[in-house]
C-alpha cells in the first residue's frame, strides 16, 4: 500500500476552528504524512460539503486509482464502499449511536446515517483513544483493522508558563474552570449542581465556563446563580488569565471520545476533576478526581476531601508529567501511522491494534 499521493478530506474545516477540527489538522499535518503527494480537499459551505463528501471523493477515487484517502472528519459516503480498501476513517467518539438524546437534529439527520452505513462496509479505521477504539470495535465489521491514533497535545493556550493552580486561601472561592460548547453532551447542568452543593456543604465556590451557547436548552442560562459566569468564547490570553486564577479545571461530560482540554489544561499544572468512566481513567492515568457527577452531594463531599487532603497537591504535581506521558504515547502513534501510509495494516504491532471482544461482550454492550 505505498501511499505517495493521499487525498485528504478537510471539507468540515471552516471559519472556527473547534478542538476535534484542530485535531484533524495537527495529527494530518504536512509534518506528519511527509514527502507524500497530500491534496486537502476543502469546501465553501454546508451544500459543497455534503456534495464533496458524498460524490466529490468518491469520484476522485474512481479517477486516481492508485491514491489513498483519509478520512479526519464525517464518515465518507455510501459510494466510497467499493473503495473501502483505499479509505481510512478517523474516530472521535462513537456516541453518533449510542447516544442519540444527545445530538441535534443536523446530526441525526445526516452524521449518524453516514456513520452507521461506514461501520458496515468500512474496513480501516483508526481511534482516538483505546476507550473510543473498543466502543469502535463493538459496531464495526469483525474483519476491520481498527488501530490507535493518539493525538499529541499542544500547549495551544500558552500554559506552560503558569506556576501550576492559584493559590488556596481561607475565605475565597474554589474557582472551577469548565471548558467547551454548551450543549447536553458536555453535562453543564451537573457542574452548577457540583458548585451549588459545594456551597452548601461550606465550601465557596464559583464556576466559570469559557465556550460558546451550542444546541438545546439549558435551565441554569435562563435564570443563571450567582456563583456561575458563562464567559463565551474568548481568545487565548483570555483564556490563559482564567486558567490562572483557577484552582482546578471540571469536566461533567457524560461522553467523551477523549476529553481534550483535560490534557490541554494540564500544561499549566492545574489539577483536574471529571467523572468516573473508561475514557477518563485512560486520560488522566492517577493525575485526576474522578466523581459521580449525578450525585452532587456525594461529588461535593468527595472534592471538599480532595482538597483538604494532600491528594489536590499530588494531581497539580502530576499534572504536567501526565501530558507528557500521553504525548509519549501519541509519538509512537504517530511512527506506527507513517509505516501504515507506507505498509498498510502489517505495520502495526499487537500492541496498537484494537481486537476484536468476545460474543459475550459484543451482547452485553450498549
Amino acid at each position: 500500500m505505498t501511499a505517495r499521493r493521499i487525498y485528504l478530506d478537510q471539507t468540515h474545516v471552516r471559519g472556527h476552528v473547534t478542538g476535534i477540527e484542530r485535531v484533524a489538522l495537527d495529527l494530518f499535518s504536512p509534518d506528519v504524512l511527509g514527502d507524500r503527494d497530500v491534496r486537502a480537499v476543502r469546501s465553501a459551505g454546508i451544500a459543497g460539503m455534503i456534495v464533496a463528501q458524498q460524490v466529490g471523493l468518491p469520484w476522485r477515487a474512481v479517477r486516481d486509482r492508485d491514491a489513498q484517502f483519509l478520512m479526519p472528519g464525517f464518515p465518507p459516503g455510501p459510494l466510497f464502499a467499493p473503495m473501502r480498501a483505499r479509505c481510512t476513517l478517523y474516530v472521535y467518539d462513537t456516541f453518533l449511536l449510542t447516544r442519540p438524546q444527545d445530538l441535534n437534529w443536523k446530526s441525526r439527520l445526516y452524521m449518524v446515517p453516514g456513520f452507521r452505513l461506514a461501520m458496515r462496509w468500512g474496513r480501516r479505521f483508526l481511534a482516538i483513544s483505546r476507550t473510543t477504539g473498543e466502543a469502535l470495535r463493538r459496531v464495526c465489521a469483525a474483519d476491520a483493522m481498527v488501530a490507535l491514533l493518539r493525538p499529541a497535545v499542544r500547549d495551544v493556550f500558552g500554559l506552560a508558563g503558569l506556576p501550576g493552580p492559584a493559590a488556596c486561601r481561607p475565605g475565597e472561592p474554589l474557582r472551577m474552570l469548565a471548558i467547551g460548547t454548551i450543549e447536553p453532551r458536555k453535562g453543564y447542568a451537573a457542574s452548577v449542581e457540583l458548585a451549588a452543593a459545594l456551597i452548601r456543604a461550606g465550601v465557596p465556590a464559583e464556576l466559570h465556563i469559557v465556550g460558546r451557547v451550542g444546541w438545546g436548552r439549558h435551565a441554569f442560562l435562563d435564570d443563571p446563580p450567582p456563583f456561575l459566569t458563562c464567559h463565551g468564547y474568548v481568545d487565548d490570553a483570555a483564556l490563559r488569565s482564567l486558567a490562572a486564577r483557577s484552582h482546578l479545571l471540571l469536566s461533567t461530560s457524560r461522553a467523551e471520545g477523549l476529553g481534550l482540554p483535560l490534557l490541554e489544561i494540564q500544561h499549566g499544572g492545574l489539577p483536574v476533576v471529571a467523572p468516573q468512566g473508561a475514557v477518563f481513567r485512560e486520560v488522566l492515568g492517577e493525575s485526576g478526581l474522578l466523581i459521580r457527577p449525578d450525585d452532587p452531594a456525594r461529588a461535593a463531599a468527595d472534592v471538599a476531601d480532595w482538597l483538604r487532603s494532600g491528594r489536590y497537591g499530588a494531581s497539580a504535581a502530576a499534572a504536567r508529567g501526565n501530558v507528557a506521558r500521553w504525548n509519549g504515547l501519541a509519538e509512537r502513534d504517530a511512527e506506527y501511522f507513517r509505516a501504515y501510509l507506507d505498509h498498510g495494516p502489517s505495520a502495526y504491532g499487537p500492541e496498537h491494534l484494537i481486537p476484536v471482544p468476545s460474543l459475550a461482550s459484543k451482547t452485553s454492550s450498549p
